[in-house]
């Protein structure tokens, strides 16, 4: 076990009714394009459940990477446009990492 300053985003939605689809993958493809290029971006991860709620998961080394991106221009000009055309609801939860555990099966 090592302690470590890594940050985890957890990002839960629902989208609008009416929300157009193919403009939100492209705002995403685009904001994950940008997120990973950022110091001290480790990983993202997404989900949908069976009931609609989409659920992201990212990573950063750090809380000042993760300010560093959450106050990234293009990335504000995308939370307002998931605020006005995308986005139902949203909950975002900022967690820093107190144990981490892995296992990998040998090859």
């Amino acid at each position: 076990m090592m302690l470590s300053e890594k940050v985890v985003v957890v990002f839960r939605s629902r989208l609008r009714v009416n929300a157009d689809l193919s403009a939100l993958e492209a705002a995403a493809t685009r904001m994950y394009e940008l997120a990973s290029a950022m110091p001290g971006f480790i990983s993202y991860k997404d989900f949908t459940a069976s009931d609609g709620e989409s659920v992201s998961i990212v990573e950063f080394s750090d809380a000042a990477s993760l300010l560093a991106w959450r106050n990234h221009p293009e990335h504000l000009s995308m939370q307002r446009r998931g605020r006005d055309e995308f986005m139902a609801e949203y909950h975002i939860q900022v967690c820093r990492i107190e144990r981490e555990y892995s296992f990998k099966e040998s090859d």
